[in-house]
């Protein structure tokens, strides 16, 4: 009797086992691939025969691959605020930082981090971070604060800013990792500093030349954006970046697999300045571009074999995209442009980085979730805006007023259980840009910002001239139909001002 009664009590003591167990696992692990710069065109799921992609490809292939799909903006600074805050760049003003610039998200800003944080989730970023740090006066050799501990993650691994800006070091948490105290870092962007040498004085100490923006402190055989001397123990090596995030990553997902984690992994690839391992040079006829994509695929690869191996794959989302269009010389000299041959960057859309047409946003996007999402092609109309609204929305988050207003909960989309996409998706570049079913519609504006020609042989696709396109016919943007569509054009010029005059503008859509 005695033994049944044990048998009795061990049963219930595993049922109630287990139910903990499901409780603690019924929240999805998700995880942020977040490349830089990488364009429409520069997969093989999305078209590209120069580069081969087999990682991301399974992805695809096994996930929701989108083809209208969009980073907020342009350019990477607004498009990871947009992201990471489910707001608008345009309402704070947000451009490309400077490397020493101050916390561009308020520590009082709900954060996609922090609500999933609130929700149990232990939240980590690795890699490129380029949202400003500190106050405006940091001190690298101290604390530098507040960061992304103070908006929302519980640990972080960092390039600062970019990896073409001084300071050429990363940052764990709060502190500089292999920092020296007795050769103490010093930067400067307005005037020279110390005895480094720079690509303007120094150009045959260069592995390829800069232009002057990009001129200053050589580290690594390369001029950067800045001057810096010291801490030279701390400088990094580009080519062993990713591996080093790659091991951050996977240490992060270890130490948290008891309990649903965030990873936000933000690549530096392939950004310039474009130096990938030994390994993959010469894996593409297109150069260390070319190349950069394939070690970014491998890296990716790498990351999701660890989720397979410690069999959390299942449980775990990956969206996988880029933060703006693509672009080739960025300000160094790396044959990107001469090397390019039949590969198309941006795919059969017009515009790169920078440009108000529509390459500038439209970017490789993928969902997988193996065993929960069905493999399918959307062409739904959506925004990495959505992705903090939609992730509230999946684990049953309800958003206040005041949290991720320009967000939409658009799960079902985004899951591919609905191709209903956006009625109206906003564009951020120089100018503002609206999307309404296949119309494209660029709002006229007096910037000039002749240095994305002039600097970058970028079309910025502004004009003093309103411009309407129907994507459908004409997807290179060239037939402006504004004449021959007056009711259409105001319609879409009313959710511009509507949008940019209502700080929350969040509605059914």
């Amino acid at each position: 009797m005695k033994f049944f009664k044990l048998k009795k009590i061990l049963s219930i003591m595993l049922f109630f086992a287990c139910f903990i167990m499901t409780g603690q696992n019924e929240k999805p692990n998700i995880i942020i691939v977040y490349v830089d710069d990488l364009g429409y065109g520069d997969l093989g799921c999305y078209g590209a025969t120069e580069v081969s992609t087999p990682n991301v490809d399974k992805l695809a292939t096994h996930g929701v691959r989108f083809t209208d799909a969009h980073s907020s903006a342009a350019t990477c600074t607004p498009s990871r605020y947009s992201l990471l805050t489910g707001r608008y760049a345009f309402r704070k003003n947000a451009s490309v930082l400077p490397g020493d610039a101050p916390l561009l998200i308020d520590t009082k800003t709900p954060t996609l981090p922090g609500m999933l944080q609130e929700n149990g989730y232990k939240t980590a970023v690795v890699g490129k971070w380029h949202l400003g740090l500190g106050n405006g006066n940091v001190d690298w050799n101290g604390k530098v604060s507040p960061g992304p501990l103070e908006i929302g993650f519980d640990y972080s691994y960092l390039i600062p800013s970019t990896g073409d800006r001084v300071p050429s070091v990363l940052l764990e948490n709060h502190y500089v990792l292999n920092l020296d105290p007795e050769d103490p870092i010093k930067i400067n962007y307005k005037k020279k500093i110390g005895d480094d040498p720079t690509g303007i004085e120094n150009p045959e100490l260069l592995r390829y030349p800069s232009d002057e923006f990009h001129g200053k402190t050589i580290v690594n055989g390369v001029s950067r954006i800045g001057y810096m001397s010291g801490g030279n123990s701390a400088r990094f090596k580009d080519e062993t970046v990713p591996y080093q995030m790659l091991n951050q990553a996977r240490k992060f997902i270890d130490n948290n697999m008891e309990q649903p984690f965030f990873l936000y992994f933000s690549f530096h690839d392939i950004h310039v300045p474009r130096l990938p391992d030994n390994r993959f040079i010469g894996s593409t006829k297109m150069g260390v571009r070319g190349d950069a994509i394939v070690q970014m695929d491998y890296i990716t690869g790498e990351l999701v074999n660890h989720l397979e191996k410690r069999g959390i794959s299942k449980n775990t989302i990956i969206v996988f995209t880029s933060d703006n269009g693509p672009v080739l010389n960025d300000g160094y000299t790396d044959q990107s442009v001469e090397l390019l041959g039949t590969h198309q960057p941006g795919g059969p859309y017009r515009g790169n980085k920078y440009s108000a047409y529509e390459a500038g946003t439209r970017v490789p996007t993928i969902v997988y979730w193996p065993g929960k999402i069905a493999s399918t092609e959307s062409d739904a109309l959506l925004t990495q805006t959505d992705l903090y609204a939609s992730f509230a929305q999946l684990i049953g988050h309800e958003l206040n007023e005041k949290e991720a207003p320009d967000s939409y909960g658009m799960w079902d989309s985004f899951s591919g259980k609905s191709k209903k996409g956006r009625e109206f998706l906003l564009e951020e570049s120089v100018t503002l840009s609206i999307r309404h079913g296949n119309f494209k519609y660029i709002h006229p504006t007096k910037k000039k910002a002749s240095w994305i020609k002039d600097q970058k042989n970028i079309e910025s696709g502004i004009s003093l001239k309103p411009q309407l396109y129907d994507l459908s016919k004409d997807p290179e943007e060239r037939n402006n139909i504004v004449e021959k569509n007056e009711k259409l054009v105001k319609k879409m010029q009313a959710e511009i001002e509507r949008i940019k005059n209502n700080p929350m503008s969040r509605k059914v859509n």
